[in-house]
């Protein structure tokens, strides 16, 4: 007798280093997958390397989330080409310097967009489609950078705080419905997105980082830090008192 077919997990973003990590990990699970990015080229490369490496079906969907149509549309053309799904791993992101913000409102503007705007957009679609099923899972990736807002990087972690809270009153609907909701705050992890910034410490693999994720969805978690210990970092950062934090350079 053939084994069952498993029901897919879609990871959105598949082109940044933590949401192809995550993929890799389901796949190593026996997941088949749905895969979307906005490069087709290297989408296309990223779904055969795991269609090859993990023996699984991989579909690509080209997905962007600059583009608001692509944003509405994404869930059902990923429900499309998949049919049942397991759950939805959100990896897209965008952050670029602090300066650049305070100087670029567009900065702004694509920050807010891409990280807590069209990411809430595109989950709401996929909330509604768990609930009606009654089971599956979300995975969204904030960071500790939401956790309180310094000097550095406010523009991008309010972003990301945003997102956690949204994420957080997701979890609060939906929990009833048997539908997961995860929250993923990584610290620094060797990307793209971090690569070359100053000040950079504790720096995890992207590939750590999402078998982490895939064990925190098998165990049901609501909230994780990955590594562990920026738990206890940002809550040692959190503590300070404002009237001091506000004269620190962080």
């Amino acid at each position: 007798m053939s084994a069952p077919i498993r029901p897919a997990v879609v990871v959105l973003g598949v082109t940044s280093a933590i949401a192809r990590a995550t993929a890799n990990a389901f796949a190593e699970a026996g997941h088949p997958l749905v895969v979307a990015a906005r490069d087709e080229t290297e989408l296309n490369r990223i779904a055969s390397d795991i269609r090859v490496r993990h023996s699984v079906d991989v579909h690509a969907v080209v997905f962007d989330a600059a583009d608001h149509a692509s944003t509405e549309s994404v869930c059902d053309r990923c429900i499309n080409v998949a049919g049942t799904l397991a759950g939805v791993v959100v990896g897209f992101g965008f952050m670029d310097e602090q300066a650049s913000g305070q100087a670029d409102s567009d900065v702004i503007r694509q920050t807010m967009n891409a990280n807590l705007t069209e990411s809430a957009v595109i989950l709401e679609r996929f909330a509604a489609h768990f609930e009606q099923q009654g089971a599956g899972f979300i995975v969204g990736v904030a960071s500790v950078a939401g956790d309180r807002g310094r000097q550095s990087n406010y523009i991008y972690g309010s972003s990301k705080a945003g997102f956690a809270t949204y994420l957080q009153g997701l979890r609060n609907r939906l929990d009833k419905q048997g539908v997961r909701v995860l929250t993923v705050k990584p610290g620094f992890v060797d990307t793209k997105m971090t690569f070359g910034l100053p000040g950079l410490f504790l720096v995890a693999t992207p590939e750590s980082v999402g078998r982490t994720i895939h064990r925190a969805v098998q165990r049901e978690k609501d909230v994780i830090y990955v590594p562990w210990f920026w738990r206890y970092i940002l809550m040692i950062i959190r503590a300070i008192p404002e009237r001091v934090f506000k004269r620190l350079s962080l």
